[in-house]
């Protein structure tokens, strides 16, 4: 009696706060690839948004580390450290390739690209891991990939950027990259709580991306006090507020439903690219990208029924 009783109680209801911050953590985030444009057009190289981006993420997030994690950092085996310095290159070259990508697309096809991360992760895993690929993991790849064809077919319609192809390929490349990251870090991620392990990503990935700038001889001076302040923005808006917002109502909601969400921000860039670039997608643009968005979020559902659910989530942006 008392057992059926437990089990007929209604299930707490969830604080409408939650919902909130939820969607401010969608707006967030969505903010990223508008500040980014923004900063490009005040003549700030990719390389230097990118780079400036990172490092002053993981400069606000120095003293955190510190000061509450400093007993876990020192508890670090080379072997993480090795896996920390790959994982830095693959997440820097995933920020190059992304806003790289900027310069010569579209905002609403540059995202949606650069949101396939969950089916390259799945591919990943099914290639070095041996992970089994469901029916909806299928379906996700089928839909983005068909998602991919119709987008492409549209050449260089509706404000689609100079170079749309290379553009999406861009994209696509800084998906890949931050599956790679993904991947990689699993191990480190199972270790370390998320501030200290994005910390550590987020040095390394300065690292990297300041000897790119080295490597391309990039000047890091020189550009307009509002370029730079677009860029510092893009570290506060979508990284304290979109991931800490994300992260709050994880507590609440399941990490499926959360990374269902996180689908409506290529939506929500485009609506601010509108308004604020006079970008206008086409009809096929915007069907493809439906359908791209469609199937990752298909491929999310899939991989949430062949892995445990992670307490805590990552957003590429």
């Amino acid at each position: 009696m008392t057992t059926s009783a437990a089990a007929a109680a209604p299930k707490a209801a969830i604080p409408p706060r939650v919902y909130g911050a939820l969607v401010a953590g969608i707006i967030a985030v969505s903010m990223a690839a508008i500040f980014i444009g923004l900063a490009q057009r005040e003549g700030v190289p990719s390389l230097v948004i990118a780079a400036g981006r990172v490092l002053i993420s993981a400069l606000l997030l120095t003293p955190v580390a510190l000061r509450f994690h400093g007993d876990v950092l020192k508890a670090l085996r080379r072997a993480d450290l090795l896996l920390l310095v790959f994982s830095g290159i693959f997440l820097g070259f995933h920020f190059a390739c992304w806003i790289l990508s900027l310069e010569y697309t579209s905002v609403l096809i540059s995202v949606v690209f650069v949101g396939t991360g969950p089916l390259w992760v799945a591919l990943l895993e099914f290639v070095f891991l041996g992970a089994r690929i469901n029916r909806l993991i299928a379906l996700g790849l089928a839909l983005a990939l068909a998602g991919g064809i119709i987008i492409g077919v549209t050449g260089t319609d509706g404000g689609s950027g100079s170079q749309p192809v290379l553009g999406a390929g861009l994209a696509l490349a800084g998906a890949m990259a931050f599956a790679a990251y993904l991947v990689i870090g699993r191990k480190l991620r199972a270790k370390l709580s998320l501030v200290p392990y994005i910390w550590l990503v987020y040095s390394s990935t300065a690292i990297c991306l300041l000897v790119m700038i080295l490597m391309t001889g990039t000047p890091v001076t020189g550009y307009p006090l509002s370029g730079f302040g677009w860029v510092v923005l893009t570290a506060l808006i979508p990284q304290l507020i979109g991931h800490s917002s994300f992260n709050f109502a994880l507590r609440y909601l399941s990490a499926t439903y959360v990374s269902i969400a996180t689908q409506l921000e290529p939506i929500a860039s485009a609506f601010m690219a509108f308004f604020v670039f006079k970008q206008v997608p086409t009809f096929l643009q915007a069907i493809g990208s439906l359908i791209i968005l469609t199937g990752v979020t298909l491929a999310s559902i899939g991989q949430s029924k062949r892995t445990p659910a992670q307490p805590e989530t990552e957003n590429p942006k």
